[in-house]
């Protein structure tokens, strides 16, 4: 791992891209990383757009902003794509995970990116399927958990399970679990 992996989120209000971040940054600190999550919002409202942000290192944190310059890209859900230059500051080496159902290729093309690493898996679809909402952040934790290696899948799922026994149902634990699962391995790259 780079010194300091960097990751952006880009979701709309409900959507849990600030859940998904901290996750993801918790996740990290079971494995003895250093971290931050934090989202980044204006008005508050269902459905508005939103960023979080993740940082992950093996060495103490000293930035106190936002994420520039991501290593990683994480959107949620791709009506941002039109609205929101979601590549600003991704270097060439960069990911980019989208919540479609459409090909890395297609996600590409959309993008005009002619260099880094795009991947995309069906959140939408998953979450519906195995929580019957349309809520893709777990899923999209463990497509791109698949996608960087970033951590350990084990990690993420022991993390997402503690923390959500305290709050709901064993169905929803379950749910986000299997949804996490199914994800890291229909995550599609081009």
């Amino acid at each position: 791992m780079k010194q300091i992996m960097e990751i952006r989120w880009h979701g709309r209000g409900g959507q849990g891209a600030k859940t998904a971040a901290l996750a993801l940054a918790e996740s990290a600190l079971r494995e003895g990383k250093y971290i931050q999550g934090f989202p980044e919002y204006g008005p508050e409202r269902m459905g508005a757009p939103i960023q979080a942000f993740t940082r992950i290192s093996d060495r103490p944190i000293l930035i106190h902003s936002h994420v520039a310059n991501p290593d990683v890209v994480v959107v949620l859900d791709t009506t941002l794509l039109e609205m929101v230059d979601v590549t600003v500051g991704m270097s060439a080496e960069g990911t980019l995970l989208a919540n479609s159902p459409n090909s890395p290729g297609e996600i590409r093309e959309q993008l005009n990116l002619s260099a880094g690493k795009v991947f995309t898996v069906d959140a939408t679809s998953i979450s519906l399927a195995t929580l019957g909402r349309n809520i893709p952040n777990t899923p999209m934790l463990g497509a791109l958990i698949k996608a960087t290696g970033i951590l350990n899948i084990d990690s993420v799922i022991t993390d997402v399970r503690e923390k959500f026994e305290k709050k709901f149902s064993q169905k929803i634990v379950d749910g986000n679990i299997e949804a996490i699962k199914r994800a890291y391995e229909e995550v599609r790259s081009a």
